[in-house]
């Protein structure tokens, strides 16, 4: 299956910000409310509202978050565009394990029936 240009690096990007506890936990707090700010989020983890800022824009980095200024906060809501893309190499990766899956079952039901009818009796 070909990949669009900078594929690749967005999974790579997804991947490595969804490595941290934390950044799981602030984008399922996010999808849970639709958008948050730093501080509203900060109050439902054990961490500083600085960590929280920290790890939001490792999160923006990647593609998984967007801030939008309103008023004075910032205000933060998931962007599904890169999870969908890391999802689809997902996919991708799992059909082509199932497919060599299901080669090798192949091969070993043919090996096992070869043996038995040439087994003497």
């Amino acid at each position: 299956m070909e990949e669009p240009p900078g594929a690749t690096e967005v999974v790579d990007s997804v991947l490595s910000a969804l490595a941290d506890p934390t950044r799981r936990q602030l984008l399922d707090m996010l999808a849970a409310r639709g958008e948050a700010t730093a501080t509203t989020l900060a109050e439902r983890l054990p961490v500083s509202r600085q960590a929280v800022v920290k790890h939001l824009a490792v999160l923006e980095t990647a593609g998984l978050v967007s801030g939008g200024r309103v008023g004075r906060e910032v205000r933060y809501a998931v962007r599904p565009a890169a999870l969908d893309a890391t999802a689809r190499w997902m996919a991708s990766l799992a059909a082509f394990w199932d497919r060599r899956l299901e080669n090798i079952k192949r091969v070993a039901e043919a090996a096992e029936r070869d043996s038995s009818s040439t087994r003497p009796e």
